[in-house]
Order: C-alpha cells, then structure tokens, then sequence
C-alpha cells in the first residue's frame, strides 16, 4: 500500500480557516479529482463535514472519528490512524485528504505529496507541516496561473520520500 498525501498550501503553509478552504482555484479542484479519483481517501469528520458533496463521488471516503456513534452513510468509518490504513488494500495508493491533524499524523506514513502551492500567504487556523528537503524529492513541478483570481500563481508539485 502506498501513502500519498494531497493539499493545497499558501507561502506560510496555511491550508484553512473556519473549516473552510482559504481560496477556489478550478484548476486546483481538477486535479484533485483526477489524481483521487477510483481510489480510497482518508480524512477527518471535520474535513468530510465541510465538503460540498458527501461522499465525494467515485471515491471510497474513510473518515477518521474519535466518537464510535458517528456513522456517515456511504462511509467506512474508523478510529485511528492505524485502523484507517488497516481499511486500506496492500497493492492501492490511498489519499489522505485532511484535516491539519490527520495531515500530522500522517505524514510519517506518505510515500507521495501531491501540493498545490499558491503563491500567496493567508490569514488561517489550520496549517500544513513543514517539507524538509532532506526528507522529501521534488519530482515534478508545473507553475500556472488563475486568472479568474486576480492572476494567482500556483505551482502543482509533486513529491517522493527519499530512500534512506
């Protein structure tokens, strides 16, 4: 099984404020979709909470909840970070999709960072950990613009863990 991390982050790593994304880059929501899509992605109830649709569609939706009487139709519910990668099969690549403290925890774990970094900071609440270079490899960066957000820049980049 591999571990791969999604999320977009401002200059100062901000990811969210008031359970809510900080902007809406179309672009940014596609490719989401597409690198997610047909697998299974894991997040907080907050994060599953604040979605526009749920479950997403196309996807298997693991929610992490610490209280046993949650239960969200459609769901495969779980308690611990363990108890999610155990719902995970040992040959697909699942995709941790948020909250901040699920990011945290799972960051050990990731095998893959797929960031959508914006070029701008944000006032937020919710932050994304630090990428150290030591750890992590840039394999892949493309740099765009959205015009339909006062020329925002953003960069989709994608990382590996490096081997020890």
């Amino acid at each position: 099984m591999s571990i791969s991390i999604i999320v977009a982050v401002a200059e100062n790593n901000a990811i969210g404020k008031d359970n809510d994304l900080l902007w809406h880059i179309s672009d940014d929501l596609k490719r989401f979709k597409k690198i997610t899509s047909g697998h299974k992605i894991i997040m907080g109830k907050n994060t599953f909470l604040s979605l526009p649709v749920r479950p997403l569609p196309n996807r298997t939706s693991i929610v992490i909840t610490d209280k046993p009487s949650d239960n969200y139709e459609g769901c495969i519910m779980a308690y611990s970070i363990e108890d999610a990668i155990a719902k995970c099969e040992k040959d697909e690549e699942c995709f941790i999709i948020g909250g901040g403290s699920v990011y945290r925890q799972f960051l050990p774990f990731a095998d893959k960072l797929y960031l959508t970094k914006v070029d701008r900071t944000y006032e937020a609440d919710i932050f994304f950990p630090a990428i150290s270079e030591e750890e992590w490899e840039l394999i892949e960066k493309e740099d765009h613009i959205d015009h339909q957000n006062n020329s925002l820049h953003f960069s989709f980049l994608t990382y590996i863990r490096k081997k020890s």
